[in-house]
């Protein structure tokens, strides 16, 4: 299972590290997601839901 948030489905996005001599190779930026237990259409369920999601109340958690 990928690390993408099961509410708003933000993922992971990419970018460049830089050098002090400005050279420029690829890095990741990854989504702060927590593998939580919550509920969902009355049903509970398991999966990745990031930080902001849990901080708005986006989701129940069980």
């Amino acid at each position: 299972m990928s690390r993408v948030c099961s509410v708003c489905g933000k993922g992971r996005t990419s970018g460049n590290n830089v050098s002090h001599s400005n050279r420029k190779t690829k890095r990741a930026f990854n989504v702060n997601v927590q593998k939580v237990t919550y509920k969902a259409d009355g049903k509970v369920e398991t999966g990745y839901i990031c930080a902001r999601c849990l901080k708005s109340d986006k989701v129940e958690r069980v």
